[in-house]
């Protein structure tokens, strides 16, 4: 299921949440916490200290959406161990962690770049 259009990036805040904050709340959070703009069309994505559920925060130029998941049985990889209080993840890595996988664990090939010789 595709949910958002094309966000220009996805930033994940590390630390949990009280998941009483809606859109304004989510908002301070993002403007004071992350130090980024809340009207920058990224998907702000954060969670619960329970880790069973997920808040997504974005902008789509008319107003603001605000949404979210609650698992049932079981619990997001939220990676707690890689550095920094936000994240940038790349759209592999927020499709793995709505499906259940550990981003810290999972990594692709690694991209190469070559040069002709003349």
């Amino acid at each position: 299921m595709k949910m958002f259009v094309e966000p220009p990036v996805i930033y994940l805040h590390k630390q949990p949440v009280d998941f009483r904050k809606s859109i304004n709340g989510l908002s301070v959070i993002v403007e004071e916490h992350m130090q980024l703009s809340s009207f920058s069309g990224a998907l702000f994505v954060f969670c619960n200290r329970q880790r069973d559920k997920m808040k997504v925060l974005y902008w789509d130029q008319t107003g603001f959406c605000l949404w979210y998941k609650r698992l049932e049985k079981d619990k997001f990889k939220w990676p707690k161990k890689l550095s920094g209080e936000v994240l940038t993840l790349s759209e592999r890595q927020w499709h793995w962690l709505l499906e259940g996988l550990d981003i810290q664990k999972m990594t692709g090939h690694q991209p190469l770049q070559f040069t002709a010789a003349y």
